[in-house]
Order: structure tokens, then C-alpha cells, then sequence
């Protein structure tokens, strides 16, 4: 019995005796205490969790070296080796934020961005196909969005008191050109290129990456989209032409291409226009796509679009109108992009590319010809780098040159005259992006840019910040200098202009939930050395020409409140002053307008397997310049309010098939953008004006889209 005592007093005790009691306590790096941590010993089941005040402790039978782990949603686990001898421990932790890029603070400062991972989308390809009254033109959808001006006579992208050539687009990172197609005087363009090509759209109105440069106010970044993922065919029957496109699919590689023939004419026989055609707009278009997965972590892509296009029409003198001259227009547009991206390892990747842009234009006036000529070559090399979970880094070169001609018959000495120049452009730039915790994060970087055609260097800073107070809400900040070269009709007469500055500052506060997005924003953009005229004739040119542009953007978007409704409204308010061009002093631009409003609304109406869509904006008056009055007054005047109710129609009567029906203006509002002067006095000593109008009243279209698919489910309804 004496033997039975002792053995059970042996194993119940003794373990007892060999217990370790850990206790200590798990605080932030402020030193705040986190309450419900776990609190474990590796690969055993000892552990427990942190009370109200952050404080643990528990008993642990393991002895000799143990592994405690400490977590919490959030924090980085807590790691460290203990001595266990039956002696009690005591620990005190400290947790560090885990930096969670995803779901923290994001730069917003200035930028709407979709489609890219470490943002919340604002506008999808579908959105800006189905934006009533862009007519899936990306700029049409993106004039929407506070922070641009409706300049209905050119249909450009004005942004925050720039003039349309201030936007520059990059595709894949690669700069193009000229990015819309060509337009008679006073009529708006469109991009040359679809929505639906892109997975991601960023729209800067300010503060954009060191990477862009060339852009005065505004980075139009648009993302090609990666492998197809199946074959199918599209054809489009529209009333103003046809399409038809094809994608084939293998399994590391797809091809797409597309052809488009659009031809006005007919459409224009029906409806009046203002302008008196000769020949209506009429062209060939085409593109294709090679996307080519190279090892596990590369992709190769190769993008080529080329249009021709050409219309004639006669131009009527303001004073007598039956005076005119017959205007003839042929454009050839050609682009080819090629980039590169591969994740080196796994924390280093490169990406880079080269882009080709040829664009001609060949006129004739009255049978005098004239032709101008861009080629441009870009080249871009890009290595990123995340050194840690806070701190990732970006940094590259890239070299432009463009290649300018213009041409023209001279009636007077019978002689053709030419003018030529090159500019070789080379950049670089580095930029570092430091997530110091969840709620506040900075970029600071800089470019440095060597123009060789007037032998002028510069260093631009570049500078953002964001804050999250909150679970939701956030601020941004953001500084920038920005410069571009002098639009070519300038440079052509004096190579050794400097390029136009700009300085932004942007304060932005936005709360962003999956389904709505709420942001308001004010800037202060200040010019320099923008380009003025140094003669009454217009030939010769300086830098002494400056501006000013400030407001404030609002911003709101629901796609939740409403069943089956997606809506968002914007408001913009811009004042700004230039003395730049023939300005005899200070004044607002010609294409700026102080109060810009959009409503946009989109509802899917299963029961009729449609959706329906409606765009109203409002743009207040644009100043102009009345000859008649003293020039104290210039661009005092001021035009009629714009407003444009437009509206469209997406019908799936089966799944691969749709009947796409779009109307702008219904209201029909004779909205007026402008006026033109004579450039002579009639006979009571005064200049005739005559306005500058819509083409038409509203344009009316209409589509037929089919796709053809192995499964008969996919629709063209992100490409209308």
C-alpha cells in the first residue's frame, strides 16, 4: 500500500512541481494594450488569450527551449525563444502594425483609378461603354468626372483650367501622341482607341506619378488587358458602318484583331447639319493584339492600330456668306506599342517597352496643299522593388524622340515652303513609397528630363501623402511640378522655347466602401512659362506668358442604395486666369467654365432583359472675346449655359445578342460653345459674329452586335 502511495504522489505531483507559469502583456508600438491576442507555445496546446488590459498568463508543462508566438488580426506575429526550467517567465510584447497594402491607406490625391489591385475602382470599361452620351468614347465617359470642362467643339479632355493638348495618354506605360482621331473645325473628336482593350483606367487630374512626364495637367494611364481566355468572334452592324473582330486563344498566347469601316455619309444625307460637307467624315480602321505569357511570371504584349480617314466640306465667310472656300483633310494615323513585364524574383520585377506614332495630316485650301507630319519613337525601362513590406521602390529611363515636318504650297512666291525639327528628349526617374502603418503612407520622388533640341535640363519634384484616421475615410496631399514642350505650331517657329510649368497642389478627402464612394478635393495649380505671342503678326514667340487655376471637386458615386441602380454625381468649380498667346492681359480662357455638373444614371431591368441609361450635364457660360469692345474687356463676355440630356438603350433579346440604341441631346438645346469674328469691319464699322453650334441638333445611333462562341453566353456589351 506504502508503494501504491508514493507512485501516484510521483505522477500527479511531480508534473505539477514541473509546470512554468508565462505571464506578461501584449501592447502596440504606442504602447496601447490589445486585448484578445492569442497567446501559444509552439506545437503544443499551452496557451490562452490577452484580457481587457492586454495582460496573460498560463501554465505550461513543455520544458527546455519552447517557441512562443503571439497574434493578432492585423499586427505582425510576436516571436520568441523561452527556457522553460519551472521558473516563471515574464514577457512583454510589443506588436507591430501589419502593413496590409490592399486595405490601407492608397494615394488618392488627384488620381481616379479602376481595375488596379491596390485601388478601388471608379469607372470599369463597361461604365464607360454604357455612359449615356460619350458614345463609348473614354474621354466622352471621363468628362463626366469632376475636375474636367465640357469643351463640346473639340470633345478633349480640359482639365482644372488646361487647355485639351495638357492631357497626355500612355498606354501600357508608353506615350501616345496624338490620341484622338481628326474633326472639322468646331466639331468634337473621339479617341482613336475602344474602352473595352484596357483592364485598368487611371485619370489623373494632378499629382501623378515621376514615371509620366510630357503632361502639363493631366496622365491618361490606360492598362492593355493580358491573354484572352477563349475564341470568339464579334460583328457589329451600326448605322453609321460595321465591324468585325476575332480573337483565337492557345494556351500560353492569344491573337485578336479588328477592322471597322465608319462612313457618316448616308447618315448625314437624313439629318440637317450645320456644316456644309462636301464629302462627310468617312474610315478605315484596324487593330490587333498579341499577348504571349513567357515563363511563369512574364508577359509579352504587342498592340498595332492604324486609321485613315478624310472628309471635305466648305468653309463660309462671316461677312458674306456666300463666299467660300472648299477645305480637304486626309489623316493617316499609325501606332505600334510593344511592352515587357517579368517578376524577377520576389522582390524585384522589370518591365519596359517601345512605342512607334506616325501621324499625317494632308490639306488642301482652295486647292493649295499643305501637309504636317509627327513621327515619334518612345523607349522605357522600369525596375521596381519592394525592399520590405513598407517600403517599395520605382525607378526607370526613358527616352522620346519625335521627328516634325510641315509643308505648304506659298501661291505668292509659287514655291513649297518646309519646316522641320527634331527633339530628343531622355529621362529619368525614382520614386520610393513608404507605408510607415495602415493609416499613413508616403510617396516622394523626382524626374530629370535633357531636351536636346534647345539643350534645357531640369529637376521636377514629386510628392504625396495620405492619411486614415479612420476605418474609411482618408485625406491625401500632393505636390507636384510638371513641364511639356510647347505645342509644335510654336516650336516650328522657335526650337529653342522652353517647355511649359506647372506647379499642383492638391488636398483630397474620400470615404470608399465596395459599392459607394464619396470624395471631395481642391487644387492650386500655378503656371509658367507658357507660350506668348512676341509680334501682331503671330510668328514669333517667348516664355513670358503665366496663369493661375484653382477649385474644388465633388465627387459621389452609389451603386447600393437603389436595386438594380448604379448612379454618381459630379461637381466642379474652376477659377483661372492666363496671360499667355495674343492675351493683352490676364484673363479666363476661351474653354473654361466656372461651374460643371454631371448626373449619371444606369438601371438594369431584368423583366426586359435591358438596361437604360441617362447623362445629364450642365457646363455655365465660357467666356469669349467680342472685337467690338475695348480690350479691358477681353473674354468678358460670356456664352449661353451648356445642358445635354442624353440617353441610351442596351437590349439582350438572347445572351450573345445585342440591339444598342443611343441618343444625345434629346432635349434638343441649341447649345452655343463659342463665337467667331470677321476679321474685316462691314459697312457700319462693325465685326460680324457668328456662332459657333452644334453640328446637329442630337445624334442618334444604333447597332446590332452579335458575338459567336462556344458556349452562345458571351455579349459585346463592355465594348458598345
Amino acid at each position: 500500500m506504502k508503494a501504491l502511495t508514493t507512485f501516484l504522489f510521483v505522477v500527479i505531483v511531480i508534473p505539477v512541481f514541473s509546470q512554468t507559469r508565462i505571464t506578461g502583456k501584449v501592447t502596440d508600438t504606442a504602447g496601447e494594450p490589445i486585448p484578445g491576442a492569442n497567446v501559444l507555445i509552439k506545437d503544443s496546446y499551452d496557451g490562452t488569450s490577452s484580457g481587457a488590459d492586454g495582460t496573460f498568463s498560463f501554465l505550461s508543462e513543455e520544458t527546455g527551449t519552447q517557441t512562443l508566438i503571439i497574434t493578432f488580426v492585423g499586427y505582425k506575429p510576436f516571436v520568441q525563444q523561452l527556457e522553460l526550467t519551472g521558473k516563471d517567465v515574464t514577457i512583454t510584447a510589443n506588436l507591430k502594425e501589419e502593413i496590409n497594402q490592399l486595405e490601407g491607406v492608397v494615394i488618392s490625391a488627384g488620381s481616379f483609378t479602376a481595375g488596379e489591385e491596390k485601388r478601388r475602382t471608379i469607372l470599369k470599361p463597361v461604365d464607360i461603354a454604357m455612359t449615356a452620351g460619350a458614345t463609348a468614347d473614354i474621354a466622352g465617359a471621363l468628362n463626366t468626372l469632376p475636375g474636367t470642362q465640357k469643351v463640346g467643339e473639340t470633345g478633349r479632355l480640359f482639365v482644372r483650367g488646361g487647355d485639351g493638348s495638357e492631357t497626355r495618354t500612355f498606354i501600357d506605360g508608353m506615350v501616345v501622341l496624338d490620341a484622338y482621331g481628326v474633326a472639322a473645325p468646331n466639331t468634337p473628336s473621339r479617341g482613336r482607341f475602344m474602352p473595352f482593350m484596357f483592364k485598368g483606367t487611371s485619370f489623373s487630374t494632378g499629382g501623378y506619378s515621376a514615371e509620366y512626364g510630357q503632361a502639363l495637367s493631366s496622365a491618361l494611364v490606360l492598362n492593355s488587358k493580358d491573354k484572352a481566355e477563349m475564341n470568339q468572334t464579334d460583328i457589329g452592324i451600326l448605322s453609321v458602318g460595321a465591324d468585325v473582330a476575332h480573337t483565337q486563344v492557345w494556351d500560353r498566347a492569344s491573337v485578336s484583331g479588328k477592322i471597322q469601316y465608319t462612313n457618316v455619309r448616308p447618315y448625314f444625307g437624313l439629318i440637317n447639319q450645320v456644316i456644309d460637307w462636301n464629302k462627310a467624315p468617312a474610315s478605315w480602321e484596324g487593330s490587333g493584339a498579341w499577348r504571349q505569357q513567357v515563363g511563369k511570371t512574364g508577359m509579352f504584349k504587342l498592340y498595332g492600330n492604324f486609321n485613315q480617314s478624310d472628309f471635305s466640306l466648305y468653309q463660309h465667310e462671316i461677312l458674306d456668306q456666300s463666299v467660300k472656300h472648299r477645305f480637304d483633310l486626309t489623316n493617316r494615323f499609325r501606332y505600334l506599342n510593344g511592352a515587357y513585364q517579368q517578376a524577377l524574383n520576389e522582390s524585384w520585377s522589370v518591365r519596359g517597352g517601345l512605342s512607334y506614332t506616325y501621324n499625317q495630316n494632308d490639306t488642301h485650301t482652295d486647292n493649295v496643299p499643305a501637309a504636317e507630319t509627327e513621327k515619334g519613337l518612345h523607349g522605357k525601362l522600369v525596375f521596381e522593388h519592394s525592399v520590405s513590406d513598407q517600403l517599395e521602390l520605382r525607378f526607370g529611363s526613358e527616352y522620346f524622340y519625335r521627328d516634325y515636318e510641315a509643308s505648304r504650297f506659298n501661291t505668292v512666291s509659287q514655291l513649297h515652303e518646309q519646316v522641320t525639327f527634331t527633339e530628343p528628349l531622355s529621362a529619368t526617374f525614382a520614386e520610393a513609397e513608404y507605408y510607415a502603418s495602415n493609416k499613413f503612407v508616403v510617396k516622394a520622388g523626382g524626374r530629370f528630363e535633357n531636351n536636346s533640341l534647345n539643350d534645357e535640363a531640369s529637376v521636377d519634384p514629386r510628392l504625396s501623402v495620405a492619411y486614415k484616421p479612420g476605418k474609411r475615410g482618408q485625406f491625401s496631399l500632393a505636390y507636384g511640378t510638371f513641364r511639356q514642350t510647347a505645342a509644335n505650331r510654336f516650336v516650328r517657329f522657335n526650337n529653342q522655347l522652353s517647355p511649359e510649368k506647372a506647379e499642383h497642389y492638391i488636398l483630397n478627402y474620400q470615404v470608399v466602401t465596395d459599392r459607394k464612394t464619396f470624395r471631395v478635393e481642391t487644387y492650386y495649380k500655378r503656371y509658367d512659362q507658357l507660350t506668348k505671342y512676341a509680334d501682331v503678326a503671330g510668328t514669333s514667340f517667348n516664355n513670358n506668358g503665366s496663369g493661375y487655376a484653382r477649385g474644388i471637386d465633388v465627387f459621389w458615386r452609389d451603386s447600393q442604395t437603389f436595386k438594380n441602380v448604379d448612379y454618381w454625381v459630379s461637381y466642379s468649380f474652376l477659377d483661372t486666369e492666363r496671360d499667355y498667346l495674343s492675351y493683352p492681359h490676364a484673363a479666363t480662357p476661351a474653354f473654361a467654365s466656372a461651374h460643371n455638373f454631371s448626373f449619371v444614371y444606369k438601371h438594369f431591368v431584368s423583366k426586359i432583359k435591358s438596361q437604360l441609361g441617362f447623362t445629364y450635364s450642365y457646363t455655365s457660360g465660357r467666356p469669349y472675346y467680342n472685337p467690338n469692345r475695348a480690350q479691358e474687356n477681353f473674354n468678358t463676355d460670356k456664352t449661353p449655359y451648356y445642358s445635354d440630356l442624353s440617353a441610351n438603350v442596351a437590349y439582350l433579346p438572347k445572351s450573345n445578342l445585342i440591339i444598342y440604341l443611343s441618343c444625345t441631346n434629346l432635349l434638343g438645346r441649341d447649345n452655343i460653345f463659342g463665337y467667331e469674328y470677321s476679321t474685316a469691319t462691314n459697312a457700319e464699322g462693325a465685326y460680324v459674329s457668328r456662332a459657333i453650334r452644334q453640328a446637329a441638333p442630337r445624334f442618334l445611333f444604333v447597332g446590332v452586335f452579335i458575338t459567336i462562341t462556344k458556349n452562345k453566353s458571351v455579349n459585346q456589351l463592355p465594348n458598345l
